[in-house]
């Protein structure tokens, strides 16, 4: 049936790096949200009000804020699709961060929401009516979690294909859903069996509790892509893979990935060439590694030619002396931009140390200690070390 839909709306269903077709699944993903929380929220209000449960209404709120959450993610797919702009260099794809945030505060609210009013029934501070057993809410309930387990199974499946923060926000709301009105379905037989009354506002505690926690769960990471955060691993290795195959190149370093939005990735790195080489054709074969990672990953990428001395074997043997003095301090940590300033009673070694963020001494301290095991094999040698964390 998933497929079903979407090849009604689609036409180009693997298509799924052309915006247009990203906006179309979004689209479609979030009007079957906003039809299937809305027919949910009505039926289960209707069966609350008849059977006075408070469990089963503050499902059905919980319903009508996914239907809310899903018309904002819809228009956050509207917007994002927009082009880049004079004020927007980069497009506007980061909106539907701030919509997975949005999302996540409505979740929020209604969670505390049904958490307050629960207590208060618990503590005697609110006064209701005792709820009573109705088939038609069992049928209901037990219809409403097949409804939002298929629902949260098509959400995940196109959050997952387009790379869509709000969609899979959507989709684990929607899971949380179902546990939660499970939990409301046997605390309703429950109350029947026992004739315990309070099990009911027990129940809407637990859910409160459950919605909470997934408001908290999407808002940290959408928190995460908003602040900006590391490169996923695979495509780290797609970029080194693709710049390590041009022979002109030796090494590469300083990569930096920045996430401006689903498929939106802008991109910069060093990369080390003999600076023996003719500069021109060093230039042109960087301009073709540019090309390929936009061609291939899609990626904006600006690579700085980083000319080093490869055929002086007294730098050479400067930094090999500079690498293993590194090695020894932090087996992790790395080397690059190596110079030599070689003077007449001492010699500068010049040079990057990457340090990773896991490392938590100082520093001064690390960049001191490397120093001192240059010297032990070179006294005339003093490093000039500035210290990158990666």
């Amino acid at each position: 049936m998933t497929g079903l839909i979407l090849k009604m709306f689609t036409k180009k269903t693997d298509d799924v790096n052309d915006p247009s077709v990203r906006k179309k699944y979004g689209t479609v993903a979030s009007g079957v949200g906003i039809a299937t929380n809305v027919l949910l929220s009505v039926l289960k209000l209707v069966i609350g009000l008849i059977t006075v449960s408070v469990a089963v209404m503050a499902d059905a709120l919980n319903n009508l804020s996914d239907a809310g959450a899903s018309a904002i993610s819809m228009l956050s797919f509207k917007l994002s699709s927009k082009p880049a702009d004079r004020d927007h260099p980069f497009g506007h794809a980061r909106i539907e961060y701030i919509s997975s945030m949005i999302v996540s505060f409505i979740i929020l609210l209604v969670g505390f929401e049904m958490l307050i009013d629960s207590g208060k029934r618990i503590l005697g501070l609110s006064e209701g009516e005792s709820p009573a057993f109705s088939i038609a809410a069992v049928i209901i309930l037990g219809a409403s979690i097949l409804g939002k387990l298929w629902l949260a199974l098509f959400q995940r499946k196109v959050g997952k294909k387009i790379d869509s923060t709000v969609i899979l926000a959507a989709s684990t709301d929607s899971l949380t859903d179902c546990i939660s009105t499970t939990a409301v379905l046997v605390s309703s037989i429950i109350v029947r069996i026992t004739h315990i009354e309070i099990i009911d506002s027990i129940v809407g505690l637990g859910v409160s509790a459950l919605i909470i926690v997934a408001g908290a769960r999407i808002l940290n990471e959408t928190k995460n892509s908003l602040l900006g955060e590391a490169p996923v691993e695979d495509m780290v290795n797609q970029i080194k893979a693709i710049v390590a195959e041009e022979e002109e190149v030796i090494g590469i370093h300083d990569l930096l990935v920045h996430n401006y939005g689903p498929g939106r990735f802008v991109a910069s790195l060093h990369a080390e060439v003999d600076g023996s080489h003719d500069i021109f054709l060093l230039h042109d074969s960087i301009d073709n590694l540019e090309r390929r990672l936009g061609e291939e990953l899609n990626i904006q990428c600006t690579i700085h030619l980083d000319p080093i001395v490869t055929d002086d074997e007294r730098v050479t043997h400067l930094r090999e002396i500079a690498a293993n003095a590194v090695k020894i301090v932090c087996e992790s940590a790395g080397m690059h931009d190596f110079r030599v300033v070689i003077g007449n009673t001492h010699t500068n070694l010049i040079f990057d140390v990457e340090l990773p963020f896991e490392v938590t001494e100082n520093p001064r301290d690390i960049a001191k200690r490397i120093e001192e095991e240059v010297q032990k094999v070179r006294p005339d040698c003093y490093c000039v070390i500035t210290v990158d964390r990666c």
